[in-house]
């Protein structure tokens, strides 16, 4: 049996049809866990809460931790490392492997391109400080040999039907109702998105692969290419003008008076005022899988609109 720590999100849903393909139950864990496979076992809880998390992860051979919270740095302080240290520690004591699925803002700001699994880790922002605490906690585990573990790590998401997706949200859904698609301080730099279908994919992979635990594994990703390429791109699929609004720095400090979400974007803005490359060839040679092509990505993400 093989259980998902936060089974509702982008990357839990597809990961569940996935893993159909190694074991025979797939535990689903959220607040409100909705059945994927027929044969899924729902299992409704908070994963801050110590006994349920041990409950969740009893009797699994995997854990898969895909949970994502709510954009807060109040919030990823108060809730992540609580989190981490309870799926750790039922995980050491059923003898479970677990499969963090990860992001790259832990990465240098100074170092995004590319960014490679062993890229140096100096986090330029509060959120990033989180994730390399987490991250830290984990590996430390794993590499005193307490725990079999690994680190999936992706880039800025797109996907079909997804809403997380600054991509979807920004520009297909922008686009395809007759305004500009926006973006961050530039489009003139090159950034590159995993596919959520590639990421559960590969994610499974890792999972049941054995000798890649004790790792960081980047999940395949396309390559990189301009953001006026990507909106062009899209606009062509959808078969209207590729109209573009940036976003100035300036801009988003002065919505973020009023905009909690902005707000919290502000900090994150330096990934958008340089190349951002996310290299996953470590994968892609091992693996011989590919990334699906950002005009299939495209075509399936404008078709489940």
């Amino acid at each position: 049996m093989q259980v998902i720590l936060g089974a509702g999100g982008a990357i839990g849903k597809d990961l569940a049809k996935e893993l159909k393909h190694f074991t025979k139950k797939v535990r689903l864990v959220s607040r409100n866990p909705q059945k994927i496979n027929e044969n899924d076992e729902l299992f409704p809880g908070d994963l801050t809460d110590t006994q349920f998390v041990e409950q969740a992860i009893k009797g699994a051979d995997v854990a898969y931790l895909v949970a994502g919270l709510p954009y807060r740095v109040k919030t990823w302080n108060q809730h992540w490392p609580v989190i981490m240290r309870n799926v750790i520690t039922a995980c050491k004591k059923y003898k479970c492997k677990l499969v963090f699925f990860d992001n790259m803002y832990l990465y240098d700001a100074e170092k995004l391109s590319p960014m490679i699994e062993e890229t140096e880790v100096n986090p330029p922002s509060k959120k990033g400080r989180v994730r390399a605490q987490i991250a830290q906690m984990l590996m430390h585990e794993a590499e005193n040999g307490n725990l079999k573990a690994l680190i999936a790590r992706a880039a800025d998401f797109y996907g079909p039907g997804i809403s997380n997706s600054m991509f979807n949200e920004a520009v297909v859904k922008n686009l395809k109702a007759g305004k500009k698609a926006n973006w961050f301080c530039s489009v003139k730099y090159k950034h590159n998105f995993t596919f959520t279908p590639d990421a559960a994919k590969a994610t499974a992979v890792l999972g049941n692969t054995e000798n890649a635990y004790g790792q960081v594994w980047h999940l395949p990703t396309v390559q990189a290419q301009t953001m006026q390429q990507w909106i062009e791109a899209t606009a062509r699929e959808l078969g209207v003008e590729p109209k573009t609004m940036v976003v100035s720095k300036f801009l988003i400090g002065v919505l973020g008076l009023f905009n909690p979400l902005m707000r919290e974007m502000k900090e994150m803005l330096y990934q958008y005022d340089r190349d951002y490359e996310f290299d996953s060839s470590k994968f892609e040679t091992v693996f011989k899988m590919n990334p699906t092509s950002a005009k299939k990505a495209i075509k399936e993400i404008v078709g489940a609109l």
